[in-house]
């Protein structure tokens, strides 16, 4: 498989980590948006949010406790946004499952 964040879970590809445990990983940007923009994947390949099932639903769960984790670690008390493209239209460009963790400054609506 020629994925990019699974060279990334299997150290295969170097990253800036800002989490891991034996299911999910958490790096930061290479191109950020934002002060804090950290990307949080499942190690397991997940294609795209349109993949979670009954059966895999935890992962989404989980992704949103790291989430937290790190944010309250960054000290992103004032609040942070929690991003998922889904597919081409939404702006999926890597397919794997992943959340961009964005804050450190105000955030605008509907973009930036």
């Amino acid at each position: 498989m020629d994925c990019i964040f699974c060279k990334i879970a299997n150290n295969e590809v170097l990253s800036e980590k800002v989490y891991e445990d034996e299911k999910f990983l958490a790096f930061n940007d290479l191109d950020p948006q934002a002060p804090v923009h950290v990307l949080i994947i499942p190690k397991e390949h997940v294609k795209s949010a349109d993949e979670i099932t009954d059966k895999n639903s935890d992962i989404v769960g989980k992704m949103f406790i790291i989430a937290a984790k790190i944010a309250k670690e960054k000290g992103l008390d004032n609040g942070y946004r929690i991003v998922n493209n889904c597919g081409e239209d939404g702006g999926q460009t890597v397919k794997h499952l992943h959340f961009h963790l964005l804050g450190g400054r105000k955030m605008n609506w509907p973009a930036g």
